[in-house]
């Protein structure tokens, strides 16, 4: 089987299953501004950086803009031929000619010319920018069906790898009369949410002889870095841990309340009100496997880094000494910032690398709320706390409720569903005094104790108690 042709772009090979099918067309489409002419620059770059022969046709774009964007990320674009002929002269002076037709012969002028740069360069990869433009000097779909199928036959007797770029517009026609001839087609999508940063998206539509991971992937434009791709996490690719185990606390009594710890390879909500101690039991069970050799991941979205461990060195817990060892790895994030494609990947690649035992996302309810579609990212977090299960994780998910006192709060979505263990925490007020307490709601795996304890934080530590009510005065 021929070896695929790797696309330059982060993230693609892995949903493509290693790069393109050789000798062959393929259509990226997209509105502008959505990230083809980065990619197209990356699909060459790295066909420089194998050492082949590239050319980038451009109708639609000056060398000298061509240049920009590749220095925008730092690149250089010498190794590339840049072709840039314009195709403007012919639509604007159609109208002036009433004998020659002006659009035909300058269409045969433009496909002779990139011809005659194929036929010198003999490139083994090659970018065509725009198709809107040759769309406005053939006139009509039949014409420009008839020139695209020509030079696809004229590209595969050279054994040549050409993207070609299809603007979209503002009607929504993506040139359907184009995905027929073209053997694969990737499309683009970019959005603008009422708040926060663009959204972008990637979508394999087609793509002839691949076992593609096909639907919406999350992407993103970084600087430096080009198009970045954040293939949708497979549950099944993680290995799976055999080992059962059971993650302890430290703390005796809380462990007991779980029948003896809690499992690995299960998910844990900590849920309950502002004040509770759900961050607190997240440091707990950290230091806890810290101390046993294992590694952490720590994931943020409300604390401050510096806040996180300050409040868990007050609790006599000092994480500090771990993470500057790089035991326990913690990612700060700008919530408004990053996809939940781009998060699963994070998460993915250090549990791989570090092999953790722990993962605690604080809060759960911050990531979501940083989200337009939150539905969407807690079917988005599934395949990814499945992944995690799969490898023997522990992974701990803390969920804030409403208010401050009182039983009836809530959650704003639902996400009882995902946890195989659920651990509440409530604040309850009697005779002028706070208490904290803490109760196992639901445990899938073996037994647990449903009875009400007393959670208390103090500077010496962490303490559980069973709940005696408070005398009558």
């Amino acid at each position: 089987m021929p070896k695929p042709v790797p696309t330059g772009v982060s993230g693609l090979n892995e949903i493509l299953r290693g790069g393109f099918p050789p000798s062959n067309l393929y259509l990226l489409q997209g509105a502008p501004g959505a990230g083809k002419t980065t990619a197209a620059l990356q699909f060459l770059l790295a066909g420089v950086e194998a050492g082949e022969r590239c050319i980038y046709v451009s109708l639609s774009q000056t060398a000298a803009e061509l240049e920009s964007i590749a220095l925008s990320h730092g690149w250089s674009l010498n190794g590339i031929r840049v072709e840039e002929l314009s195709a403007s002269d012919a639509v604007n002076g159609a109208a002036d000619q009433t004998i020659f037709q002006t659009a035909e012969l300058r269409l045969d002028e433009t496909r002779q010319a990139i011809e005659r740069a194929i036929e010198e360069h003999k490139p083994s990869r090659l970018v065509y920018d725009s198709l809107l433009e040759i769309r406005l000097i053939t006139g009509d779909t039949p014409r420009f069906r008839r020139e695209l199928i020509g030079f696809k036959a004229f590209l595969a007797k050279r054994n040549v790898v050409a993207l070609l770029l299809d603007t979209q517009n503002g009607q929504g026609v993506t040139g359907e009369e184009v995905e027929g001839i073209a053997h694969g087609v990737i499309r683009f999508d970019k959005s603008l949410e009422e708040y926060g940063a663009v959204r972008r998206r990637i979508e394999v539509s087609k793509m002839r002889g691949v076992p593609i991971a096909d639907g919406y992937h999350d992407m993103a434009i970084r600087e430096g870095q080009g198009v970045v791709v954040f293939p949708r996490i497979v549950p099944g690719a993680a290995r799976e841990s055999i080992k059962p185990e059971l993650i302890k606390s430290g703390v005796d009594t809380l462990d007991e309340m779980f029948g003896g710890g809690q499992e690995a390879g299960t998910t844990t909500l900590v849920i309950g009100q502002s004040g509770t101690g759900k961050s607190t039991m997240a440091s707990l069970y950290s230091t806890a496997a810290l101390k046993r050799g294992e590694s952490v991941a720590l994931f943020l979205f409300e604390e401050r880094l510096e806040t996180f461990f300050r409040r868990s060195e007050g609790l006599g817990m000092n994480l500090r000494q771990f993470h500057e060892n790089g035991q326990l790895i913690i990612r700060d994030f700008n919530p408004n910032e990053i996809s939940p494609g781009e998060f699963a990947q994070i998460v993915q690649e250090i549990v791989t690398q570090d092999n953790s035992r722990v993962v605690v996302i604080d809060s759960f309810t911050g990531y979501l709320n940083s989200l337009p579609h939150r539905e969407k990212a807690v079917r988005d977090i599934q395949a990814l706390l499945k992944y995690l299960a799969r490898a023997g994780v522990l992974t701990m998910l803390i969920v804030a409720q409403h208010g401050l006192l009182g039983q009836n709060v809530g959650i704003d979505v639902d996400v009882s569903f995902l946890g195989d263990t659920v651990l509440l925490l409530r604040i309850t007020e009697h005779d002028g005094r706070l208490r904290r307490n803490i109760t196992v709601v639901k445990k899938r795996h073996g037994p647990h104790d449903l009875d009400v304890h007393e959670l208390f934080i103090r500077s010496s530590g962490v303490t559980v108690v069973p709940y005696n009510p408070l005398p009558e005065a």
